[in-house]
């Protein structure tokens, strides 16, 4: 079980799975706002000019058009966006953070002085070459 979830770890890192997960949520997003242009102004429009049409009365309703609704529309994609951004952000730097992390305990680990292959610290002998090594291995 430990290996499975080391493997889904693995695939839900990866930049591809962010990357589609990130367009999903921007485009369901902006869908809001296409289907708010077409409710609210488009339709609307459409419905005066062919002589339909409702009698709608509000501060930013304009012959049955509502800039409000497309207004709002536009406000909440723009709000799901910096949301998106700022966990899109978080994760690239726990990305980059790991990475460091990871560089800093390979340099550390000690090296054989005969084939350079990493050896435990404090060994006298390489498990690789079997050569020896003066005073132990030191990080």
């Amino acid at each position: 079980m430990s290996k499975y979830m080391d493997e889904f770890k693995e695939f839900i890192s990866q930049g591809n799975v962010m990357d589609m997960a990130v367009g999903v949520i921007i485009g369901g997003a902006f869908t809001s706002i296409v289907t708010s242009l077409t409710d609210d102004i488009i339709n609307p429009l459409i419905n005066t000019i062919t002589g339909g049409g409702t009698d709608m009365a509000g501060s930013l309703v304009i012959y049955g058009m509502d800039f409000g609704a497309f207004i709002s529309a536009i406000i909440n994609f723009l709000i799901v966006a910096f949301i998106v951004f700022n966990m899109v952000k978080a994760v690239n730097k726990l990305k980059e953070t790991l990475a460091k992390e990871e560089a800093a305990e390979e340099a550390a680990a000690p090296a054989c002085p005969h084939c350079l292959e990493e050896v435990k610290e404090g060994a006298t002998r390489c498990p690789h070459c079997g050569g020896e090594i003066p005073g132990g291995a030191k990080a």
